[in-house]
């Protein structure tokens, strides 16, 4: 057990970022006094619950373009991403006889577990490889989606190495042959401008938690006109149009609309100051350590992520070194498997490259002092690991 009474330098935000204190504010009263169901119909306390939660869904749906009526609330981007692929996959099947769904080989786990999920039950999947830079080719992906194709499925921004899709380039190709677009969009939601109309999204799956809100809930966009087809994982009440059953949790609800707000309207001024830390750490790191390599393309890439390869050092080496800052090698959803990054290996990164480097993400409330102090220690167990 880690006996610090100081607590790391936190530079791990595309695991989960702490919640925003006015997020805090706006969950309080539905935690206490204001404790109705949002389903009960027949009073004052269920009529208020519900009003919070559709604020909320408006809220959220601000965030990306959308319709309040778009959103369906989840536990969780797991969850949301779980619906979305296997539920648009089976309802495209059974509606049109389309059983081919097309993803990358650098998705979130819970995108790759699905879509194996579905080839046990028959269906055609094609994982694609990525380009060295971590970013989809294009025409190997217009060349293998076809009126066969019931689902394409392409995360905004990767969790690990934190590069951007072209999604709206992706969503012409899935429109041209009649296929649905799903984007898990757990990392870009807040720190990037999301347009599900321009981006030609069907689907897109968000967290609260990676902006700034609460741990527990999350949602998935529903396109409506044209309607995207889904068949629900759940069976229940009719909550959720019918999509996804259970009871909402309406503190939930209001503080992932609360921090949906919040990122709206300081999202530009956020990606400059955090852009700003990020580059000021690297520079010192690699000026004491020129050896040091970033992964993923380096423009292509949201403002808070580095994903950085330490040549001759082994990850867990470096992570043992570096007891005062919260960094990590990959996923936190993998993390402590044993397995080395699956997206790093999917740009063709050598086996002791991946074994030798380490994600670091910047984020809202990482102060000047922190990246200093935080570039000093790993400069330090860089000279210590090396002799």
């Amino acid at each position: 057990m880690n006996s610090r009474t100081v607590p790391p330098i936190y530079l791990d935000y595309h695991a989960t970022t702490p919640v925003d204190p006015r997020v805090v504010d706006a969950m309080l009263p539905w935690l206490t006094r204001r404790f109705g169901n949002p389903h009960s119909a027949d009073h004052v306390m269920g009529w208020e619950a519900a009003e919070a939660v559709e604020t909320a869904r408006a809220q959220v749906a601000s965030l990306i373009g959308a319709k309040a009526g778009d959103i369906i609330f989840t536990a969780g981007a797991t969850e949301a991403n779980n619906l979305a692929v296997k539920g648009a996959a089976r309802a495209r099947r059974a509606r049109d006889g389309r059983d081919h769904v097309v993803t990358l080989a650098t998705e979130h786990k819970c995108v790759l577990e699905s879509a194996a999920r579905l080839a046990r039950e028959g269906f055609a999947v094609d994982v694609l490889p990525v380009a060295p830079d971590g970013l989809v080719n294009l025409k190997t992906l217009a060349e293998t989606v076809t009126a066969r194709t019931a689902l394409v499925s392409v995360m905004a921004v990767n969790n690990e190495i934190g590069v951007i899709q072209p999604l709206a380039e992706i969503g012409r190709i899935a429109r041209s042959a009649g296929a649905l677009f799903h984007s898990d969009c757990a990392q870009a939601l807040g720190r990037l401008p999301l347009d599900v109309e321009g981006l030609g999204l069907d689907l897109a799956s968000l967290s609260a938690h990676k902006v700034y809100g609460p741990k527990g809930i999350g949602a998935l966009y529903v396109r409506r006109r044209p309607r995207a087809p889904l068949e629900p994982l759940l069976d229940g009440g009719g909550q959720e149009r019918g999509l996804r059953a259970g009871t909402l949790a309406p503190f939930l609800c209001a503080g992932f609309g609360a921090a949906c707000r919040i990122a709206g309207a300081e999202m530009d001024s956020e990606n400059r100051r955090i852009r700003h830390l990020r580059d000021g750490f690297l520079a010192r790191l690699q000026a004491a350590a020129p050896d040091i390599t970033l992964n993923g393309d380096p423009a292509q890439r949201v403002a808070a992520n580095l994903n950085l390869t330490f040549p001759g050092i082994e990850t867990a080496d470096m992570l043992a070194a570096l007891e005062g800052l919260a960094v990590s090698a990959g996923s936190a959803c993998s993390s402590g498997e044993g397995a080395y990054s699956h997206v790093l290996a999917a740009l063709g990164t050598p086996p002791g490259r991946v074994a030798a480097s380490l994600r670091f993400c910047f984020g809202r409330f990482t102060t000047e002092e922190e990246t200093a102090a935080a570039a000093e220690m790993v400069i330090t167990a860089v000279r210590r690991l090396r002799g």
